[in-house]
């Protein structure tokens, strides 16, 4: 049985990764010991376990916490602590998926689940190819998971608040695989789709801003009560937060240290990521330039020799610099939205200094 009641009132966010952590264990423990027909089980629960402890920031969790602590000073309630839990389950079946996508070989300095999956079959010529196929389940599962975990079958952890969750998490669910789809659609060597800062962005807003930081925030905030003035409140916030958040994870994807980020910095340009970085970079660049973009965007065989060339260029157009520019001006529209929103001013303080640690984060 799940347990879901750790609670606490203080807001401190850095005891939620904890709390949540062993939410998520003991209900894969659970899937475990119901499924004692199928051995097979293990697998899957193993490897979702090792993601976990692998690390990452939990920021989805900590801002659905934080926004529960938003409105209320109550501690947070087993429904609260089931959907924060959720969205991180939520988020390694998103990863899982998008490392399939984006051929990874990496994620968070260890093999990503399609290599690990594929690692147990060295003798089989379609190794490969298995390892994929099984990570696509092995989403799947997350996927379907993250929604059990809502819906727990004890009489005892019946909570009439979650019902007004569930069109939040619909909502998030659809805005996530759609800026996923534009991605996907929106990548490739600069000869196929020459990247675009409008398109860019985006991608950025539904695939990141949205999933990352408004829809947590809002969800804590609606299991507590908060009413349509409050919840926009922390939209105004929470967006422009996101897209800071992905216009830095953009640059670390691109100048980060790989033993922090644990990604490789040949990734972005290998996948042909058209980020508002490339895209900035293609604006400014002049043909000697846009011939480097271009012969590196998008190549699976790229050196470190050119992508070094290619992170030249990004530096020489300016396109770092304003990229970094950008991240500062949505710092500062997140930070005023705070200076106007209706919290109490130890909530707006947490959520000033979340800001501070998204912006200037290193991995």
């Amino acid at each position: 049985m799940i347990a879901a009641t750790t609670s606490f009132s203080s807001l401190d966010p850095e005891r939620v990764p904890a709390a949540v952590e062993t939410l998520l264990y003991e209900f894969l423990d659970e899937q475990t010991r119901n499924a004692t027909d199928l051995p097979e089980i293990t697998l899957f629960t193993d490897l979702l376990r090792d993601m976990i402890a692998a690390g990452g920031k939990r920021i989805r969790p900590v801002l659905c916490v934080l926004g529960w602590q938003a409105v209320s000073d109550r501690p947070p309630s087993p429904a609260l602590w089931r959907v924060a839990a959720s969205l991180e389950l939520f988020h390694l079946f998103a990863l899982i998926h998008d490392d399939i996508m984006d051929a990874s070989e990496t994620r968070r300095g260890k093999p990503t689940a399609h290599r690990c999956l594929a690692a147990r079959h060295p003798d089989r010529d379609d190794a490969d190819t298995l390892g994929i196929n099984a990570a696509i389940l092995l989403g799947d599962l997350a996927l379907g998971w993250s929604y059990e975990l809502l819906c727990p079958a004890h009489p005892g952890h019946a909570d009439g608040h979650l019902g007004r969750a569930w069109p939040l998490l619909n909502t998030l669910r659809t805005e996530t695989l759609v800026g996923q789809y534009l991605d996907l659609v929106n990548a490739g060597p600069a000869s196929a789709v020459l990247p675009d800062t409008r398109t860019a962005r985006r991608v950025i807003r539904y695939k990141t801003a949205k999933y990352t930081c408004e829809r947590p925030l809002q969800l804590g905030a609606h299991l507590a009560g908060a009413d349509p003035a409050l919840l926009a409140a922390l939209s105004a916030y929470a967006l422009p937060l996101g897209e800071a958040f992905q216009l830095r994870d953009d640059l670390l994807g691109v100048y980060g240290a790989p033993e922090r980020t644990g990604k490789s910095v040949l990734d972005d340009f290998r996948e042909g990521k058209h980020t508002v970085l490339a895209a900035t970079a293609f604006q400014r660049a002049t043909p000697a330039q846009a011939r480097v973009l271009h012969d590196g965007l998008g190549n699976q065989e790229l050196t470190s020799t050119q992508a070094s060339e290619m992170r030249q260029v990004l530096t020489d157009t300016g396109a770092r610099a304003a990229v970094e520019n950008l991240i500062d001006e949505r710092y500062e529209q997140a930070l005023a939205a705070l200076h106007q929103a209706p919290l109490r001013p130890a909530i707006a303080t947490v959520l000033r200094t979340m800001a501070t640690a998204v912006v200037t984060r290193t991995c």
